[in-house]
Formats: C-alpha cells, structure tokens, sequence
C-alpha cells in the first residue's frame, strides 16, 4: 500500500479507527444492506458517535477540526475495505463544506453540528434526467413568492437520496441569466411540503449505497434556505469545490487498486496451475508489476494534488488530471486483477468481483472522464493564448 507523504501519527491513529468502525459496525451489515439497497438509519447516528461524520468541519460548528487529509483516510478506507454503503463522501466531503464555505452562519450553525452527529443525512442533487455534467442546462426551477421559493423539477441519480434529510438542489432562479441564474436552495425534508422521493435506483455496484430520484411538486422552501447570501452564486459555489470532489473521487480509486492488488497477490499465491503457484508464472508477475506501478504513480500525483488543496492552490486542470487518470488506472488494475482470478474473479464472494463492480462508477462520478479531458484541452488552449 502507498505511503502517502502527508501520512503523520495523528492520521495513522484516524485511521485506525476507521477501520475499526467499519470492521465493527459496516462489514458484518454490508450484505444485509446491499439487499434492502441502503444502510439502516442507525448506522449514521453509530458513524458520528465514531467521529467519522464531518471530520474535516471546524469544531467551532461540531465537525471534527481536521483537514482535507483527514477526509481522505476516511473515505478511501471505506472504498478499501468494500463497505460503502455510508455515503459519507457526499455527506462530509461535498454537502458540509458547501454549507462551510458558503453558508450564512446561521444556516452553519443550524445544520452542520447536526450532520457531525447523523441526526442529519446530506445530499446532494445536480444531476437531472436531461442534464449531467453541463450544469446550465438544469431545467428545476425556484421561483421567489414572498418568503418562500416555490422549486418544481426532478433530480436523478441522487446519493443517499432515499434517507436525506437534507438536500442542497440546484436550480435556476433567473433562467434568462444563464450561469449567473444558477443557485442552491438547501431542503429540509420533513418541512417541504412538495418533496417527493422517487424508486430507489437499481445499481451495477454500490449495492448498499442508496441513490435516488427525487422530484419536487410546487415544494415551498423559506429564503431564508437559499445557500450564502444572493442568487445566481451556485454555479460559481459548485466550481469551487468540484476540484475538492474530484480529487476525493481519485483517493477512493486508489483505495480500490491498492485492495485489488493486495487480494490478487493472496490469491496467486496460493492457486496451483500445472505443479506451479500462479505467482510463479512470468505473465503474473508482470502484470502485477504494471498494476503496482500504475498504483505507486497515481498515489505520488495524488500526494501532490493534497499538498496543492491544502494550501488552496489545487487548480481546476490538475485535478481533473487526477481524476481521470487514477480512475482510468483503477479500472485498468482492477480488470487486470480479476482475470489474475480466473473464474473465482466472476464469483460475488471473492473481494476482487465486488471491487470490479463498485469501481466502474469512478469514470462517471464528478464529472465523466471526457468532461476531464475538455477540461485540461481548455486549460491547455489558454495556456497557448
């Protein structure tokens, strides 16, 4: 496993005792919930007991005082350990610095202490059925009617949609504005009157991680939930910190690679082909040679990556890089794993087949890798202008 530069014996300890609540509380539920298609309500409350919840949130809002690190050892240990029906990097890593970033500090200290403690399950909804990765085109709109917004639209593909209580939704208060009539109305479920939610999702993977259609029939919304202190702010608030996101997405695919790796290498070790241990063939080793060069290369980018986030100077062509490079590489390693498994590769039991399933998601997910490739192409176009 990579050794992260950043890695100190304050996060060594953090990570510990992620792994000790996922091995306590998530892994022995993981197939019961991959049936029912989400985790038990519960399972959120037992999570921010554990101090998982908002790690990365100052402690002045009731999160956990740390860091973007912390933040990654967290969710990339979950990927790790194949138990990612906690939908916590939506929770903690996306929706509770949207509310940190640029909430009012009313709405921080009504809603963020209350995420750190699971009394609160976030999402968040961008996505809709005729609009993915082009933002503008988003048709949900929130019309002002005195004190409330009246929002109308459907969202789809919707984490943690089916047991949110919260849900930040992106619409267009000014559709003649373009961009600039973009904004973000903050929901509270149990109070908005109009909130529906859809079927639970059917998924390739992510089986116990619950995703959602949601729609939204004149549901009336107070102002007061507009997210910051204008409109027409959240395009701008959601370039902010997709950089953020999708360098989280790029940790959980190493995470992926790195427990591909280490479960091909237990197994080649062992399986016998003609008197011989797999290992001992040289199309094995050398496969494995390119998987763990492939993982090595994407952990030193990944590390660089950290250390620009973490004095904010992560740009957004970097981490688009990120992205789409270490999640190409993770499919790539973990393909190549399975085959290394022959048939049992095929079979659910085996670790290696359930990793295959959820990492196909990696591609898509903040944005699909094409959109990454546009990205760095604008970036390179300026850089030439």
């Amino acid at each position: 496993m990579h050794q992260a530069s950043w890695m100190n014996s304050d996060l060594e300890t953090y990570r510990d005792s992620v792994r000790r609540f996922c091995e306590r509380e998530l892994l022995p539920n993981e197939k019961r919930w991959s049936a029912q298609g989400q985790v038990d309500r519960e399972a959120w409350l037992k999570a921010g007991e554990a101090g998982l919840l908002c790690p990365g949130i100052s402690g002045d809002y009731g999160g956990g005082g740390g860091n973007f690190l912390h933040e990654v050892v967290a969710f990339s240990e979950q990927v790790r350990l194949l138990c990612s029906g906690l939908g916590n990097a939506v929770h903690s890593g996306i929706v509770a610095h949207y509310i940190e970033n640029f909430g009012t500090e009313h709405q921080k200290k009504r809603w963020l202490p209350k995420m750190a403690t699971g009394e609160l399950v976030a999402a968040i909804a961008m996505t809709e059925p005729g609009a993915g990765s082009d933002l503008q085109s988003i048709r949900t709109s929130a019309v002002r009617d005195s004190s409330h917004y009246i929002v109308n639209g459907a969202k789809t593909y919707i984490s943690n949609g089916q047991l949110a209580d919260l849900v930040c939704v992106v619409a267009k208060t000014d559709p003649a504005a373009g961009a600039k009539g973009i904004s973000i109305v903050v929901v509270e479920v149990e109070s908005s009157p109009g909130f529906q939610r859809g079927r639970a999702l059917e998924k390739i993977g992510l089986h116990s991680q619950d995703t959602s259609e949601l729609f939204f029939h004149d549901m009336r919304v107070p102002c007061d939930n507009l997210l910051g202190h204008e409109e027409g702010q959240g395009f701008r608030q959601l370039m902010k910190e997709l950089p953020r996101e999708r360098i989280i997405a790029a940790y959980c695919a190493l995470g992926a690679m790195e427990r591909a790796i280490e479960e091909t290498l237990r197994f080649v070790s062992t399986r016998k082909v003609f008197g011989a241990s797999l290992m001992e063939m040289q199309n094995t080793r050398f496969k494995l040679a390119e998987c763990d060069t492939k993982a090595k290369m994407a952990g030193v980018f990944l590390d660089h990556c950290a250390s620009l986030e973490m004095v904010g100077k992560l740009d957004n062509a970097t981490a688009a890089m990120a992205k789409f490079w270490v999640t190409d590489a993770c499919g790539q390693v973990v393909d190549e794993c399975l085959q290394l498994h022959g048939g049992a590769g095929y079979m659910v039991e085996y670790p290696i087949a359930r990793l295959y399933q959820n990492s196909r998601i990696n591609r898509i997910l903040a944005g699909s890798n094409e959109i990454m490739k546009e990205l760095i192409a604008r970036d390179l176009v300026k850089r030439e202008l």
